[in-house]
């Protein structure tokens, strides 16, 4: 058995391609999630949706409680898990990040205690390994875009939701913070009424308490007629980077994964900061985004703030091949492999290592 660890409902697009895979070669698959109350109602419907095999736990203790009990020959996590040295001997552990991007995150996750870290390329994978040389790395790709490689992914039925299919559609999909929704106009859709556009926030936007106003905006925009705000359930963001023409984003892995698909990306730079970000503590945003993220600024065209927004999302739709080049020399340092085949690639090194 090979057990995925579900800390968040946006861990399983990630998980999903994988536990896919590995059930075609008849391996049994288990979903642990937690059962957390904020998220309990999306993750029965997710797990509904896609007929998941489950087990409820309360919190980390009882979720190791449990894989010492069952000696699942892998347990695949998709952030770090602090009572990972426990399963030594037990059970072989994997990381599947949940993203890529430049969020420092992305490397000091890999300071946990789990045996092997799958990973996007062989840039990361160097880097990776320079910070700890002790670690195992394995360069599979990124496995959440399978699905949109493989064409199984069919995206949005845009006249189902009420938009107009001839139109050319945005997908507005920023992180939660440092997050450009505070600094949108409060009637852009209006601005913007010869596209649909599809909302799709992180998830933390529409449930944690700290983000009421940035959920109130979102709510906001969702009632004019050429905007569709995803819902709290629709956590995979797959569908509607399949059927969207151009991303908006700000410092989030999403950029990252659109141009990988080799769309059009404009990335909003103007944040909103809290207090303790801003002035003498601008050092905390620093810490907080890992400098890759202006590493790679030119994968994107950029708005500086939002009154700029228009024309630079006028330009990438009626001009998408202007950042070709750089998609594909970054798709290639931080998503590796876009082949579709990143779930096999998975699949093969956890049964193969999992019989030595």
């Amino acid at each position: 058995m090979i057990c995925f660890d579900v800390l968040h409902p946006y861990y399983l697009p990630q998980y999903l391609p994988v536990a896919e895979e590995l059930k075609r070669r008849s391996v049994a698959v288990k979903f642990v999630i937690y059962n957390n109350s904020e998220q309990h109602s999306v993750l029965l419907s997710m797990v509904k949706r896609h007929q998941l095999d489950v087990v409820w736990v309360d919190d980390e203790a009882a979720a190791l409680e449990y894989y010492l009990e069952k000696k699942a020959r892998w347990v695949i996590f998709g952030n770090a898990f602090s009572r990972a040295h426990s399963l030594k001997g037990i059970s072989k552990t994997a990381l599947m990040q949940h993203g890529v991007g430049p969020k420092s995150v992305y490397y000091t996750v890999s300071n946990s205690d789990i045996d092997v870290r799958f990973v996007e390329g062989q840039y990361r994978l160097k880097r990776l390994q320079a910070m700890f040389p002790e670690k195992t790395f394995i360069d599979t790709g990124y496995a959440k875009l399978d699905p949109i490689i493989q064409g199984a992914e069919p995206g949005i039925d845009m006249a189902r939701l009420g938009l107009d299919p001839a139109k050319a559609t945005l997908l507005y999909a920023p992180t939660f913070y440092p997050s450009s929704i505070e600094k949108m106009g409060r009637n852009w859709p209006e601005q913007f009424a010869e596209y649909n556009i599809l909302l799709k926030p992180h998830y933390f936007s529409l449930i944690k308490p700290a983000y009421q106003k940035q959920k109130a905006l979102l709510q906001h925009w969702a009632s004019y007629s050429n905007v569709y705000l995803a819902k709290v359930e629709e956590t995979n963001l797959l569908p509607f980077m399949a059927s969207a023409d151009v991303l908006i984003s700000d410092a989030s892995s999403a950029l990252f994964e659109f141009a990988a698909l080799d769309k059009p990306v404009v990335w909003c730079d103007f944040y909103h900061l809290r207090w303790s970000y801003r002035g003498i503590f601008k050092f905390r945003f620093k810490n907080r985004v890992d400098q890759d993220l202006y590493r790679y600024a030119d994968v994107a065209a950029h708005a500086e703030t939002f009154s700029q927004l228009k024309s630079v999302v006028d330009q990438q739709v009626s001009s998408p091949e202007l950042f070709a080049a750089k998609r594909a020399q970054y798709t290639d340092e931080l998503i590796g492999a876009v082949d579709g085949c990143c779930s096999q690639r998975i699949a093969d090194y956890l049964l193969i290592e999992g019989e030595a």
